[in-house]
């Protein structure tokens, strides 16, 4: 496959990804499909998969939270896994390229917010002035294009031109001990990642969950996969006894409405809602 066409592919997953809102909040953007498509292209899907779940790791906690944007994962998914299968390099070298390319490419993104978005924007303001839904729908598919899914494309395409060669090159030169240091980095980042996400997630409601997980997997060596079994089934547990709860105390109160004697004798106190 020539280099043109391996570059027109990879802007094409490049541009899937970036219109999964277009399908629906479909999670094409994450590591896991990005690196598993561009693995296919250069010819490796194992590789590409196994990338992908490492990036996945790393990036656990990426997502734009109100004004807060990520680093562009899906740029640095797709030219991580595609410069280190064409140059036959290890996991850790795709990920140590997918970071920084990652940040780079969001201040592209956000230079497309800041000049091309705008016009969209105003327009759509018109239309909707107008009452025109036609022309509200048609700028927020033209905005999104033109200002996200093209930009993001043309930088992958062209960014796998023109650094594919000096990706080779720089990558022949690096010691193995780099090499080694970057392997052992890629075992901390998804440490790294489960933090962040745990940070925005855990409070002192959920917290006893955290430290039996962590309990179960380190001082009984239960599998990662039996732990999620364990909590999912503790998780359908406890939104059903809490849902039988609601349902429980519903039901006496419906009954207590109809009758007045019942909360005179007890002084205006239903016991049974009461917690001693």
């Amino acid at each position: 496959m020539s280099a043109y066409l391996t570059a027109l592919l990879l802007a094409l997953i490049a541009m899937l990804g970036n219109g999964e809102y277009f399908l629906g909040s479909s999670m094409l953007s994450r590591p896991l499909v990005m690196c598993t498509l561009a693995g296919l292209i250069m010819g490796n899907v194992q590789q590409g998969i196994i990338m992908g779940a490492t990036l996945e790791l790393a990036f656990v906690g990426s997502f734009s939270i109100g004004a807060s944007i990520p680093p562009e994962i899906i740029s640095g998914s797709v030219l991580g896994t595609a410069f280190a299968i064409g140059a036959g390099k290890s996991t850790a070298v795709a990920l140590t390229l997918g970071i920084p390319i990652a940040s780079l490419v969001l201040v592209i993104k956000n230079l497309c917010f800041i000049f091309i978005l705008p016009y969209f924007v105003h327009k759509a303001d018109h239309y909707a002035e107008q009452g025109n839904s036609k022309g509200l729908d048609r700028m927020n598919l033209l905005g999104g294009f033109f200002s996200i899914n093209l930009p993001i494309g043309l930088v992958v395409g062209v960014s796998y031109l023109l650094g594919s060669p000096v990706i080779k090159s720089f990558l022949a030169v690096i010691p193995q001990f780099i090499i080694n240091g970057l392997g052992i980095a890629t075992g901390l980042l998804p440490a790294y990642g489960f933090a962040l996400l745990l940070k925005m997630m855990v409070n002192k409601n959920n917290i006893t969950f955290f430290i039996l997980g962590f309990a179960l997997a380190v001082y009984m060596k239960i599998p990662v996969t039996g732990v999620a079994i364990f909590g999912a089934c503790l998780a359908l547990i406890l939104t059903g006894y809490s849902a039988f709860k609601d349902k429980f105390h519903a039901e006496p109160a419906a009954v207590s409405g109809n009758s007045t004697t019942d909360s005179g004798q007890n002084g205006g106190i239903d016991y049974e809602d009461e917690e001693f």
